[in-house]
């Protein structure tokens, strides 16, 4: 979904599109379900003289666990019908409910965008994004990293600790946590960290103070970094692959 959003905004960008968000109104309340089921009473609901009473569910709700799928299948079916296409590659993007109309785009999945429009020129930020996240890793008073991964930094597999004194400390450390978490800002705006995610991305199992040192380095980097833009437009729209040289 990411990366579409990116092309899409891309495509706007070099031919100076408008961008409009939409969103639907209680989507998951719009589904008929199929199996059966029953829940309790809403509190401050609950018919008077039929407390032993539960409810038989007719519409999908939020909470549900095939809600999301359920509310998928459903869209799918009522826009094919209107003659839209599902895109091969991203299941989530048609070409060619009621809507409601939220305005010009600014603000998306956590992404800024910015355009200069004189320019046909759109940047896209996460600095909102990375400021929440390192208050959720205690690191919104961190220094300021210089460089998303140290020069001559070694991980290995055998820096995993040993000790139950070690184990126990690590096991505190929210590692998988931080590396998701960073992995959505490398698939929206910050491919300049990819590398370093990649690395320590290996170690989320046997991830040790090393490891986890380096994670911390990722976040003090993009704490400096983090009103930077990811440009698009001001050049022309051709597609350039790279791949390394021996592939």
């Amino acid at each position: 979904m990411a990366k579409s959003i990116r092309i899409l905004l891309a495509i706007a960008a070099w031919y100076d599109y408008e961008i409009w968000q939409m969103n639907v109104k209680m989507a998951f309340l719009n589904i008929f379900i199929e199996e059966e089921i029953f829940m309790d009473q809403p509190e401050g609901f609950t018919a008077v003289g039929e407390e032993q009473k539960v409810c038989h569910l007719q519409r999908s709700i939020y909470g549900l666990k095939q809600a999301s799928r359920s509310w998928n299948t459903r869209f799918d079916e009522v826009i094919r019908g209107y003659d839209f296409i599902k895109n091969d590659y991203d299941p989530c993007i048609y070409k060619k409910f009621s809507m409601k109309d939220m305005g010009e785009a600014s603000y998306i999945l956590g992404i800024k965008i910015y355009r200069d429009r004189s320019r046909r020129l759109l940047g896209i930020t996460q600095s909102s994004y990375i400021e929440k996240v390192l208050k959720r890793f205690k690191m919104e008073h961190s220094k300021r990293g210089v460089l998303p991964m140290r020069h001559g930094i070694k991980l290995f597999k055998k820096q995993s600790p040993k000790t139950d004194e070690k184990l126990k400390r690590i096991s505190n450390i929210p590692y998988a946590s931080a590396v998701g978490t960073i992995q959505y800002d490398v698939q929206c705006t910050r491919p300049d960290v990819a590398y370093a995610l990649s690395v320590t991305s290996r170690y989320q199992a046997c991830a040790g103070e090393a490891h986890w040192g380096a994670v911390k380095s990722i976040l003090k980097y993009l704490k400096r970094t983090k009103y930077m833009f990811l440009i698009y437009g001001g050049g022309e729209l051709i597609l350039e692959g790279y791949s390394d040289a021996s592939f």
